[in-house]
């Protein structure tokens, strides 16, 4: 059986520097083997006390039972706010609620119908793009991957292409701002308010301007069509029109620049990620591609017939369970509590860890293997609803959800059904954590045309 890559963890015991030396250049790598068989494990800094948590109990208690207790740790937002602002990623309590009452509505079950046209669109110009590739020499796939998700998302949000100017730049832009931040940058580690001094790798922040730039005349051009009654019926118009029932407060232009950041990041780049991994995985499993492609000769395209495609939607499950795009997400205890008898003081980190979690060794049979055959078995029910955050869980879960697993399904469909996937020997992607899974070093396939 050919297991899927992951990194090699650290020692057990290792010194603070250490630690911060592994942290900055891969969160993945610098956590120990440990954590793929505890329910809770906690770190002491000098600064702060962190508790990862995969005890399902706990992790019901923070994400749906009293998530309130436990809001969103400004240690993220302190490597993301210089793109994402106060964006709905980062937001706590009334400013949070509000954001996900006017955001909520526009990715409901309608709404995800109306989009389906822009995602199979943006789908077989990517396909159309590859013919290109099709030449059986090893070929950056990744890459490909996220030119496609960037398609789908201002389609979807802007009704544009990625050939259209300005979509094409922030492409460009954000695809050099992921690769100079990580998730977490050390100012998570210090404590401090949000108007103290941050350290950023190079460039990080004039690309962050740069996007917001772009961004915001993407919606003064959009809020002038609204005003102009000839305004596109997609997901932004559908965003910046909508009313908080609560308020009757619309977005700003300033707040609706801050969600569609997020939205890119969300919307692209896990997407993007988690594309790339399905066909390495695919690549390296020929009998599962063989599966998808069969399933794919019989789909065309429309919105009923995505049923069709149960095979196809269990291999996406399987990756976001093996490469979730989204590695770690981090809460604070607002007051002191306990957590399996341990004390747990205020103002703790509270670490979610989907990386460990989905391939926990007490949750999950073989949980290293790629095997989309799970997820049709009774008997894994249990831990596909204890050991499964690939979008968050309660109040907080994504609100793009739907709209993911619509996209993920049908993009690999496409590319299956146009094309076969093999892997370049020697080549064994490593994952590293930066603003999403990602390969280290890429992910280098062959593809040729699957009539060919």
């Amino acid at each position: 059986m050919i297991l899927p890559p992951k990194p090699v963890a650290r020692p057990d015991n290792v010194s603070l520097w250490r630690y911060l030396r592994l942290f900055r250049q891969d969160i993945l790598s610098a956590q120990p083997a440990r954590l793929y068989h505890a329910w809770m494990a906690e770190f002491r800094t000098p600064f702060f006390r962190s508790f990862l948590i995969n005890d399902p109990a706990l992790l019901r208690e923070v994400l749906k039972d009293n998530p309130a207790a436990y809001p969103k740790s400004d240690r993220i937002g302190a490597g993301l706010r210089p793109l994402l602002g106060d964006s709905v990623f980062l937001t706590n309590g009334a400013q949070w609620r509000a954001q996900r009452r006017i955001i909520d509505p526009a990715f409901e079950g309608g709404r995800l119908r109306d989009t389906f046209p822009a995602i199979v669109a943006a789908g077989q110009a990517g396909c159309a793009r590859m013919v290109a590739l099709a030449d059986d020499s090893p070929r950056a796939i990744d890459a490909a991957a996220s030119h496609i998700a960037a398609d789908v998302i201002f389609r979807t949000l802007f009704s544009l292409p990625i050939e259209d100017e300005t979509a094409a730049e922030v492409y460009h832009r954000f695809q050099r701002y992921q690769q100079a931040q990580p998730i977490l940058n050390l100012a998570a580690f210090l404590p401090g308010p949000r108007w103290m001094p941050r350290f950023f790798r190079p460039g990080v922040r004039a690309q962050a301007r740069a996007i917001r730039r772009l961004i915001a005349d993407l919606t003064q051009a959009r809020l002038d069509q609204i005003s102009a009654g000839t305004a596109p019926d997609d997901l932004a118009t559908k965003i910046m029109t909508t009313a908080d029932p609560q308020t009757g407060k619309t977005f700003s232009k300033g707040e609706m620049v801050d969600q569609v950041a997020i939205f890119f990041l969300a919307g692209h780049e896990t997407s993007a990620s988690a594309l790339a991994w399905a066909l390495y995985l695919l690549a390296t499993h020929p009998d599962w591609q063989d599966k998808v492609a069969a399933e794919a000769a019989l789909f065309d395209d429309r919105f009923s017939d995505l049923s069709q495609l149960a095979v196809t939607r269990d291999v996406f499950r399987e990756t976001l369970r093996l490469y979730p795009p989204v590695p770690m997400m981090v809460r604070e205890a607002s007051k002191a509590t306990m957590f399996r008898a341990r004390a747990v003081p205020a103002g703790a980190q509270i670490v979610l860890s989907p990386w460990h979690l989905h391939r926990h060794e007490r949750i999950w049979d073989a949980p290293d293997a790629f095997d989309p055959a799970r997820w049709q078995d009774g008997a894994t029910k249990t831990a596909q609803r204890d050991g499964y955050l690939p979008f968050s869980a309660g109040p907080r879960m994504c609100s793009g959800a739907g709209f993911a697993m619509i996209e993920g399904v049908v993009l690999l469909a496409q590319l299956v059904g146009w094309f076969r996937f093999a892997p370049v020997a020697g080549q064994v992607p490593v994952p590293a954590a930066h603003l999403t899974v990602r390969s280290r070093d890429g992910i280098l396939l062959r593809i040729t045309p699957r009539g060919a």
